[in-house]
């Protein structure tokens, strides 16, 4: 393609809240442009890449026996109706109403679709298993979008889902696409994990979310460096460290809890420096209401609660804090709750408190703690989860090593729906003996729009974006320093022709430019390899550029072809790196 025939707006300047590398990159480099907050158009360059993304995506999920198909982005609200979701959902969910006053929902996911289009063309264990994905906007009603394409109201997904007979068969879809994801991810450069997640509003059992390492990102990923154990903050398991739990234990005193004085100190701050005690010595005790009822979480007093775990433990789907009426109508006071002496109030505890000594907690009554609380005395009958969000400095669950925290950006997701959707739409099947069964399910997403921006914020450096050769826009950038002379003009057409009958996209700046502006653009752009046609052309000479590592050499015309080859054998990363 010839530059100055094509749609580039580069930019020097982006807007000031274009917070993360990708979304300035993005805009500056012409591949995008918002319409309104979380709705972008994708420009020629923008639209390249992404294009690559999905033929990716295609091929893998081809490869794994995965179907293409196209449904409808508009639904009618009894879809979700009848699934459940269409409160559950929220307020994310984009509604709207047709004429005749009937209520639709913008797609934000295909479930219940999926599962009706299925219900009504299999009904017999021969036509199982099967897998059918789309590629296709998608819309949420983000109450903050930013970031560009990592958070906006209108993006691009993939989303497969698998039906099959048995739970075995689920297992193995499951393990398909999991593979799948593991090849499309690697094929798009990234740096990403396959961690342990929670199923959220999707519902299901088993779930894993594929993160990309990034420090925009706003999941954070628990991973062990040693035995490669790895999860979302919401349901990652730690360990507390020996050298933590030895601090929080005492020695057992042999009388009962002793009531003290503690004016003013309603925090775990307060309290340990009023007591002079360090916060493991104290049991914390978070009052929630749980769909409308009230529960106590105890957790060590460095501890902080997994509303996540929280929620899964107790079994609702809300969990909101108490107000300071509600505790008292529940028998105590903020800031001085404790579990001792409350009555027909639900209470719950954390792994953290189990074996503490020594405890102190509050005593319901305002200005005085319990202090010689023995967990195993004094709080006999209680049941231990894992109710806290897994800290610095935990080790992990399975080999004991240190686990390391990392930001990442979520790019894939696949779940286990199991029969969720199937019960609640009727869809079923007949097996070998004529029974009627549930069809089971898997769902899998790839937010591949997000994927675009998760390259760029891995692939940049200070002068624009880094781009695998895999998803570039273009692999080679030839570049004509002079139009006006007809030597550098009539190479640059045959070195044109040359790459592009081998099979290589090449974008050719013929633009009437200063040379400074070019590669500064050139720069910008990123595309792996830039042929520089200069005042070597009469010799035949040209300059080969890296724009990864920077390494350049001048070769002859001759030694193009070979030259490219060698360099993108090994996806445009070479040697010099």
């Amino acid at each position: 393609m010839r530059q100055q025939k094509m749609l580039i707006p580069t930019l020097r300047d982006v807007p000031g809240d274009a917070e993360a590398a990708s979304h300035r990159l993005m805009l500056r480099a012409g591949l995008i442009r918002q319409l309104s907050s979380g709705i972008y158009s994708y420009l020629p360059l923008g639209l390249k890449a992404l294009q690559h993304i999905q033929t990716i995506v295609r091929e893998e999920l081809d490869a794994a026996g995965a179907q293409e198909m196209l449904m409808p982005a508009l639904h009618p609200s009894e879809l979700w109706k009848s699934s459940g979701r269409w409160d559950v959902y929220g307020p994310e969910l984009m509604r709207l109403e047709d004429r005749h006053g009937r209520e639709f929902a913008l797609g934000a996911t295909h479930e219940e679709v999926i599962t009706t289009i299925v219900k009504d063309e299999i009904q017999s264990y021969k036509k199982l298993p099967v897998t059918l994905y789309q590629i296709q906007t998608k819309f949420r009603d983000e109450r903050r979008p930013r970031f560009g394409l990592l958070r906006g109201r209108e993006f691009i997904m993939k989303d497969a889902y698998s039906f099959d007979k048995t739970a075995t068969g689920l297992d193995e879809s499951y393990q398909r696409m999991y593979n799948a994801y593991d090849r499309i991810f690697t094929r798009c450069g990234l740096n990403f994990r396959a961690v342990e997640a929670d199923s959220g509003a999707m519902g299901g059992t088993d779930t894993h979310e594929f993160m990309a390492l990034a420090d925009i990102g706003e999941d954070t990923i628990v991973h062990c460096p040693s035995c490669h154990y790895a999860a979302n903050l919401e349901k990652a398991v730690g360990q507390l460290p020996p050298s933590s739990i030895a601090a929080s234990k005492q020695p057992e005193l042999d009388g009962r809890p002793e009531k003290v004085h503690t004016p003013q100190a309603a925090s775990i701050k307060q309290l340990s420096e009023f007591l002079r005690i360090p916060p493991e010595r104290i049991i914390k005790s978070v009052a929630v209401s749980a769909n409308g009822v009230p529960v106590i979480v105890l957790l060590r007093g460095d501890c902080e609660v997994n509303e996540i775990k929280t929620k899964n433990v107790i079994g609702v789907s809300e969990l909101t804090m108490l107000s300071e009426s509600e505790i008292q109508k529940m028998g105590s006071v903020a800031g001085f709750i404790g579990p001792i002496g409350l009555q027909n109030v639900k209470i719950i505890a954390d792994f953290s408190v189990r074996g503490m000594e020594n405890a102190v907690v509050g005593a319901n009554e305002a200005d005085y703690h319990l202090t010689q609380v023995v967990a195993q005395r004094d709080l006999a009958g209680l049941t231990y989860h894992d109710l806290r969000n897994a800290a610095e400095g935990d080790c992990c669950a399975s080999c004991g090593h240190e686990l390391a925290f990392v930001k990442g950006i979520e790019v894939g997701h696949v779940f286990k729906l199991g029969t969720k959707y199937s019960r609640s739409l009727g869809a079923v099947f007949s097996d070998e003996n004529g029974v009627s069964e549930p069809l089971i399910m898997g769902c899998y997403g790839i937010g591949v729009s997000r994927v675009l921006a998760a390259i760029i914020e891995q692939n940049y450096d200070e002068r624009g974006i880094l781009w695998p050769a895999s998803i570039a826009p273009f692999v080679i950038h030839l570049l004509t320093v002079q139009v006006q002379d007809e030597t550098q003009m009539k190479l640059s057409q045959e070195i044109y022709t040359s790459l592009t009958g081998a099979g290589y996209a090449v974008l050719w700046d013929d633009r009437e430019e200063r040379p400074g502006v070019k590669f500064n653009d050139s720069d910008l752009l990123g595309f792996p390899l830039r042929i520089t046609v200069g005042k070597k052309a009469a010799e035949n000479i040209v300059e080969c550029k890296e724009r990864r590592s920077g390494h350049q050499d001048e070769i002859t015309v001759a030694q193009i072809l070979t030259h490219c080859q060698t360099f993108f054998q090994t996806g445009g990363r070479s040697s010099h790196e």
